[in-house]
């Protein structure tokens, strides 16, 4: 997606590693080749950008660490709030350094799949709010996404939100991303499993894997192969796993 002002109107621009900083090389998360690829060579970020690849490739760690180097909580939330029930969140963030476009708002807010029951805790516990535990996670993630939390500008990171999401939910949400990286001054962050949500339209997609990462067209993607040929003879992958 194209810019037409001078003035940048993204949150982020790009990211990349503190300048002089010396990173570990070794250990969690720093052995990760898509995290030695970041710190290495940085990531710019586009008006929505989608991180894919297989578990463990570093897509949760990367957008996580953006995530908090923005200012936001580890755990989900915005930039004012901060609900934590577990420290498990990687150092990466202390080594991000980001390039800040010349978008007004500072707003952000970070959604992710694995902590969201304990933020619809927090929610509720902190202000009045609907009552997400009496709903479904699907639509509980949908009364969040509905609210004035993700109105306006500001950075949106979201960590594998199709979990729990129907296939028509997942369109839902492609149609929002849409229109969030469409928004003036807004900007879309986004780590995912999901061919549906990586297809948006616009968006730009780096695939993560063993060699570290790359941007691929969504036509090309291991994850988009994969699930056109499981449902064009789910039979073949069946018969595999059970020999």
């Amino acid at each position: 997606m194209r810019h037409d002002s001078v003035l940048d109107p993204r949150p982020v621009v790009s990211v990349s590693a503190v300048p002089g900083l010396a990173a570990p090389t070794e250990g969690w998360p720093f052995s990760i080749p898509a995290v030695v690829h970041l710190l290495r060579d940085g990531l710019e970020l586009d008006d929505l950008t989608v991180l894919v690849g297989e578990n463990g490739t570093g897509k949760s760690t990367i957008v996580e660490a953006v995530a908090m180097a923005y200012g936001l909580g580890a755990e989900g939330g915005s930039v004012n709030g901060r609900d934590v029930t577990w420290a498990s969140e990687s150092p990466l963030h202390e080594s991000l350094r980001l390039v800040r476009g010349g978008a007004t708002s500072k707003w952000g807010y970070f959604l992710r799949a694995e902590t969201m029951h304990g933020m619809f805790t927090y929610l509720q516990s902190s202000g009045p709010e609907r009552d997400f535990h009496a709903r479904s996670h699907g639509e509980a993630f949908w009364d969040i996404l509905s609210t004035s939390r993700f109105d306006g500008g500001g950075l949106f990171v979201l960590d594998e939100p199709e979990a729990g999401l129907s296939f028509d939910a997942q369109l839902r949400l492609v149609a929002l991303l849409l229109e969030l990286a469409n928004r003036r001054g807004a900007q879309v962050l986004m780590a995912t499993h999901s061919p549906i949500l990586a297809s948006v339209p616009g968006a730009v997609v780096y695939e993560l894997s063993d060699w570290g990462m790359h941007r691929a067209r969504w036509q090309d993607l291991a994850m988009v192969d994969h699930h056109r040929r499981y449902l064009e003879a789910p039979e073949r992958y069946l018969r595999y796993l059970l020999e």
